[in-house]
C-alpha cells in the first residue's frame, strides 16, 4: 500500500513564495508509484486548505502565492489520533491519515518549531528536525552562542532588541565588530531583511529594515571570505555532501540574487578546496548539526577566508528545494538524486517518529 504524504507549504511567512517552488519541485519530483501525496497549502492568512495540483503546477512565477481565504477545502487536524486524522473543516468528512509529512514552510510559522510542534502533537511523522532543533536553528543568536560555546568558530556578532537597538550607534558597533558589518533579522531567512551596513544612515536603516521582521536582530562582523555550503542528511548519525560555493554577482547573497535574478550567483559544485578544506567544513557541518539538535535534514553555510579561518555563518533546517537550491543540487553531486533524496528523507522522518514511540510517557517504579 502506498504511504500517504502531506506536503506542507505556504505559510505565513515572508519566504511564502519561496516555498511554493520548493513544493511544486518536490511533488513533481516524488515517486507516485509509492507515494500518494496530499498537497496542504496555508495561506499568508494562516488558513490551511487542501491544495490543487494543477494549480501548484502552474505557480511558476517565483511572486506566486496562495489565494487569500480560497483555493481549496479548509483543513482541520484532530491530535491525539493514530497518524493525526485530518477533516475538512466545518463539516464531518475525514480525510485518510496522514503517514508523514514534509514541511516545506520557509521561515517563520514553519520552520522554527511551530509547525513540528503542532505535527508532533496531531502525531504525525515529519520530515526534518524537531521542535528544538527548528526553533534554535532557526534563531541566530541562540544559535550562535550554542556554536560558540561548543568551541565551532562563528563570527563576531552583537545581539540587540528594539530597545537597545534604538540606543546603539553606528560607531560603537563598528568599534566592536570592523566596519563594514551586516546587519540582519534573528529570526528570518533566505536574506530577508539583511543589509550591509558602512556608516550611520545605513545603520540606521538597516536597523530599521531588520527589525520588520523580528523583535531582535544581529549585528555581525563583515567576513572577507567564500561562501561555501554542505548539506547535512540523518539522524543519529549522519552525514555531509561534498562542499559547495556560491559566488554572487551582487553585493552580497541577496533575496534577490537566490530566488529573483537567475544570474544572481554562480554555483561550484564541488567547491574548489583543497582536499584538508573540504574535509574540515564537511566536519564542521556535521558537528554544526548535532550541537543544535538536529534531525533529517540541514544545510550548514560557512565563510572560508583566503587566510584559512573556517566560521559557520548559519544552519537552514528547511533548505530551499526549488531548481536552483542547494541542498539538493549538493546531494546530487555527492551520489544521491532528488528522487532518491525525498525517499531516504520520508525514511529519517518514520524511523526517528518510531523511535519516540519507545519513550514512556507513564511512570512505571522499577
Amino acid at each position: 500500500m502506498k504511504k500517504r504524504v502531506g506536503i506542507l507549504f505556504g505559510g505565513k511567512s515572508v519566504e511564502h513564495e519561496v516555498s511554493i517552488q520548493s513544493a511544486r519541485n518536490v511533488f513533481e519530483a516524488i515517486d507516485k508509484s509509492k507515494y500518494e501525496v496530499v498537497l496542504i497549502g496555508i495561506d499568508k492568512a494562516g488558513r490551511w486548505i487542501v491544495g490543487d495540483p494543477a494549480r501548484l503546477r502552474a505557480a511558476t512565477s517565483p511572486t506566486a502565492e496562495l489565494p487569500a481565504g480560497g483555493g481549496g477545502a479548509a483543513l482541520a487536524f484532530a491530535p491525539g489520533e493514530s497518524g493525526g486524522a485530518v477533516t475538512e473543516s466545518g463539516t464531518s468528512r475525514r480525510l485518510p491519515p496522514i503517514d508523514v509529512a514534509i514541511p516545506l514552510l520557509h521561515g517563520t510559522y514553519g520552520e522554527d518549531g511551530t509547525v513540528q510542534g503542532f505535527l508532533k502533537l496531531a502525531g504525525i511523522p515529519f520530515v526534518g528536525p524537531g521542535v528544538l532543533g527548528s526553533a534554535v536553528g532557526m534563531d541566530k543568536d541562540v544559535a550562535k552562542r550554542l556554536l560558540r560555546d561548543s568551541g565551532i568558530p562563528v563570527a563576531r556578532f552583537v545581539t540587540l532588541n528594539r530597545r537597545t537597538a534604538a540606543e546603539s550607534g553606528f560607531a560603537a558597533l563598528a568599534a566592536e565588530l570592523g566596519e563594514p558589518f551586516f546587519v540582519k533579522p534573528a529570526n528570518s531567512g533566505s536574506s530577508v531583511g539583511v543589509s550591509k551596513v558602512r556608516n550611520a544612515a545605513e545603520w540606521e536603516r538597516a536597523r530599521d529594515e531588520a527589525l520588520r521582521y523580528d523583535s531582535k536582530l544581529i549585528a555581525e562582523e563583515f567576513v572577507r571570505g567564500r561562501e561555501i555550503e554542505v548539506a547535512v542528511l540523518g539522524n543519529e548519525d549522519p552525514i555531509a555532501s561534498v562542499p559547495g560555493e556560491i559566488v554572487p554577482s551582487h553585493d552580497f547573497y541577496s533575496y534577490e540574487a537566490k530566488y529573483l535574478d537567475e544570474n544572481g550567483a554562480a554555483l561550484r559544485i564541488p567547491a574548489p578546496l583543497p582536499p584538508a578544506v573540504a574535509e574540515e567544513v564537511r566536519r564542521l557541518a556535521v558537528r554544526t548539526f548535532l550541537a543544535l539538535e538536529c534531525a533529517g535534514l540541514a544545510r550548514v553555510d560557512f565563510f572560508v577566508t583566503a587566510e584559512g579561518r573556517i566560521l559557520v555563518n548559519e544552519i537552514n533546517t528547511i533548505p530551499g528545494f526549488t531548481k536552483v537550491s542547494m541542498y539538493p543540487k549538493l546531494w546530487e553531486a555527492t551520489g544521491i538524486p532528488y528522487g532518491e533524496l525525498i525517499e531516504r528523507l520520508i525514511g529519517l522522518a518514520i524511523e526517528r517518529h518510531a523511535a519516540e514511540q519507545l519513550i514512556e510517557t507513564s511512570f512505571r517504579p522499577a
